[in-house]
């Protein structure tokens, strides 16, 4: 007669705790694929996607470009904006150190061009879900989002202090 092996605690902790973790990275690579892919037809990244959306939502609230120093983890990405011709630089007029960063006429007709199909696509990656989840989805994602945001501004370091 065979004979059943009870799982550790420490397995089934992980198996409760890990699993759900993995699931959702291997989720994030996939909508990462499925997004590159869609930003590569406008021949922009997502990351580059996010700073050009970042700069036009700041021109909406009347502002006429960001200083770089608060885009400081992004100058690869202004680097090769730029040389695109969709953003440009200038010097703030406040501090002549640092610099400003704008869209260009071109960098604001290709803002319009995705999104014109821009919410066609969020539509296709969540299609899986129906609305009643998505809006689940959202609600675990802000609440998951507001406790990690908790241990960053707490120092937390990975080995648990």
């Amino acid at each position: 007669m065979a004979t059943a092996q009870a799982k550790s605690p420490s397995e089934s902790t992980i198996s409760l705790t890990d699993n759900p973790l993995r699931e959702f990275i291997r989720v994030q690579g996939l909508v990462e694929r499925v997004m590159q892919h869609y930003f590569a037809r406008f021949g922009i990244s997502g990351s580059q996607w996010g700073l050009l959306r970042t700069l036009h939502r700041a021109e909406q609230d009347g502002q006429p470009g960001l200083r770089l120093t608060d885009l400081s983890r992004v100058t690869g990405a202004v680097d090769r904006l730029e040389r695109a011709g969709l953003v440009l630089r200038d010097q703030a007029a406040v501090d002549q150190r640092s610099k400003v960063v704008a869209l260009t006429k071109k960098g604001r007709q290709l803002i319009d061009r995705i999104l014109a199909v821009h919410e066609r696509q969020i539509a296709r990656v969540l299609a899986g879900l129906s609305g009643k989840e998505q809006g689940e989805f959202h609600r675990l994602l802000r609440r998951l989002g507001q406790h990690l945001e908790s241990l960053v501004s707490r120092g937390y370091q990975a080995n648990g202090a």
